[in-house]
């Protein structure tokens, strides 16, 4: 059943490109991107393709793309997936474009961007939502779902107009009610980025090594401290309670590996979002990662030296590379505490 109005995906990167591509030929879907990107699709087209081997193909000719906001004058959904630090703008720029009614969906990292469009997009239904899985661009035009996961999005009755397109394009979506809890879930996995780009390993290469997960686990206990001290909760998101992910990250190398193979899939190919952004020269999102944890910290008359230092390295990195073995950077990180 194809879906009735226009879907927009408002910034047409690795994820925008990967939802969208999953949804085309559910509904209509339009693309706005830059021209960098949206020349790369005019010339490859797109392929979306998964772990699981779902693999499609939509002809250059086919695709709807555009720069400029007023395209999305006519959506009826919009799927919101530019990097954090554009969210201001990018509300900005929807606030003279939209019509009343429209939905609007943030699936971006960090903690507050629904907020943010929320307040320049009054007359719109503004949800947050959460991607959990890993996109990787494997070629030109060609993006790779790498792990498991399925999107969740905040409750909201609008959304059933919809829910069969999502669901018809292997994408079924997860409501929630409190997404605030869920986005802090997401937030505490995502603390990984940060370590996975120092790593310059594949997701799964780090992860299975434990002097790696060991610099996850400090960050993790910092944050669920931070957490804790607010009275935030955080969502259970996978098998385990939250607070127990810092024990199993320092299990044995073999024992984790046969718990988290139960919890989440990832494929060799898997990288972190920060790492693909220090790849191409991009300011990366760690401010809005570790960084929130930092700034909570800090609202409470706090520290958190971990997440700080892991900000800093980062920082460092956009200006100069360097490699860290795992010794190296738990040092650094329990030299910081």
């Amino acid at each position: 059943m194809i879906a009735s109005g226009r879907a927009v995906v408002y910034g047409a990167g690795s994820i925008g490109c990967y939802i969208g591509g999953r949804l085309d030929g559910q509904t209509s879907v339009r693309y706005i991107g830059r021209e960098g990107m949206l020349n790369s699709l005019r010339e490859h087209g797109l392929t979306v393709s998964d772990y699981r081997g779902h693999q499609q193909r939509i002809e250059p000719a086919v695709l709807d793309l555009h720069t400029e906001a007023s395209a999305a004058a006519d959506a009826s959904l919009v799927l919101v997936c530019v990097k954090s630090a554009a969210t201001a703008e990018a509300a900005q720029q929807l606030a003279g474009v939209l019509k009343p009614g429209t939905l609007v969906i943030s699936l971006q990292n960090g903690l507050h961007n629904a907020e943010t469009l929320a307040v320049a997009l009054p007359l719109c239904t503004v949800l947050a939502g959460m991607v959990p899985f890993n996109v990787v661009q494997r070629a030109p035009g060609v993006f790779h779902q790498a792990s498991s996961g399925e999107l969740m999005v905040q409750s909201d009755t609008k959304l059933g107009a919809w829910l069969a397109a999502f669901a018809n394009a292997g994408l079924p979506l997860q409501l929630h009610h409190d997404m605030a809890a869920v986005q802090r879930a997401k937030l505490l996995l995502n603390l990984n980025n940060a370590i996975n780009a120092l790593s310059d390993l594949p997701l799964r290469d780090e992860l299975s090594q434990r002097g790696w997960r060991h610099c996850l686990a400090l960050a993790q206990r910092e944050a669920l401290d931070v957490f804790r001290s607010a009275r935030l909760p955080v969502a259970k998101l996978t098998p385990l309670p939250p607070t127990w992910m810092p024990r199993v990250l320092a299990l044995p190398d073999a024992l984790f590996s046969r718990i988290a193979s139960r919890m989440l899939a990832i494929d060799p190919l898997a990288r972190s979002s920060t790492w693909d952004d220090l790849q191409a020269g991009k300011r990366t999102e760690v401010d809005y990662i570790n960084g929130e944890v930092v700034k909570l910290a800090e609202a409470q008359n706090r520290q958190a030296p971990v997440n700080a230092k892991l900000c800093a390295l980062i920082h460092e990195a956009e200006e100069t590379p360097r490699s860290w073995t795992d010794a190296a950077l738990l040092a650094e990180l329990r030299t910081a505490i």
